[in-house]
């Protein structure tokens, strides 16, 4: 991987996400991400970053740091206040997606980036067969064919190492961390570019953390997809990720190569996290 010369997969310029009209104070009265004066919360303030292709790209943070609200924003579960992001695989990179018509953000959410919640009732809809989600990923993106919704759905539940003897079973019979795999299988559905993993081993058995973990290195190795993952756990930062961002109170505070973040934090923060985690 060379940034300097390949194009980044997505590119994100000043997003931020307000909840308030704001006023004339909000830049210089912050409490942590809150406005003194008028109250305004900035739960993303000027965030930029880039991930590049086969590249899995590190959010961490405090609960409350903007991780998910950057999530929500690419994946257009909530709307930004200001901002740009663009795909390579949009309009050659050259379009603003938060600027699509629902129609073009409706392909770009099937088609061109997969998203796997903390909370699987989030992306999976547990009453359906694991083969019937897959299915329905695909059939968003405008397939019709019944026999090879049905390969698909054998191949990706093999990669997560879900039995295909279980592909007609509902999620809701199935373990946390067998959703989680589901949750993947069904991101992957249409070949995405792009991958966002909100706190998927969040609330699991550390045993079953390791499981996923190992999941998702195998899942990067086999299909070559850049990764946006979030974490509050540095562990699993350090695991997976070959950059990371580090976010506090809506800002990114810090980035850099993963080792180097971790092993020679500069911002006050970064070097809590860090201590926190010896």
């Amino acid at each position: 991987m060379n940034p300097i010369t390949e194009q980044p997969v997505l590119k994100v310029s000043h997003l931020t996400v307000r909840y308030g009209s704001g006023c004339p104070c909000c830049g210089t009265s912050l409490e942590k991400n809150r406005c003194r004066k008028c109250g305004t919360v900035w739960a993303a303030n000027d965030v930029s970053l880039e991930v590049y292709p086969g590249e899995i790209l590190g959010i961490v943070g405090e609960s409350g740091s903007g991780k998910s609200t950057l999530m929500k924003s690419l994946y257009f579960d909530l709307e930004p206040t200001e901002g740009t992001a663009y795909l390579r695989d949009y309009q050659d990179g050259a379009k603003d997606i938060w600027q699509a018509s629902a129609a073009e953000k409706r392909r770009i959410r099937n088609c061109l980036m997969g998203m796997v919640y903390q909370n699987p009732l989030l992306g999976l809809r547990m009453e359906y067969s694991a083969a019937a989600n897959i299915a329905e990923k695909i059939i968003a993106a405008g397939s019709r064919d019944a026999g090879a919704m049905t390969e698909r759905a054998q191949d990706l539940l093999s990669a997560v190492e879900i039995l295909t003897s279980r592909m007609a079973e509902a999620p809701k019979n199935f373990s946390g961390g067998m959703q989680q795999r589901v949750q993947i299988s069904k991101a992957l559905a249409n070949n995405p570019s792009l991958l966002l993993l909100d706190e998927v081993t969040t609330g699991l058995d550390i045993s079953v953390q390791a499981k996923v973990l190992d999941l998702i290195r195998k899942i990067k190795a086999r299909y070559g997809i850049s990764i946006l993952l979030v974490s509050h756990d540095l562990a699993v930062i350090r695991m997976l990720a070959d950059r990371t961002v580090v976010m506090l109170d809506g800002k990114i505070v810090e980035s850099g190569l993963t080792d180097q973040v971790l092993e020679d934090p500069q911002h006050a923060y970064t070097q809590q996290l860090v201590h926190s985690m010896l």
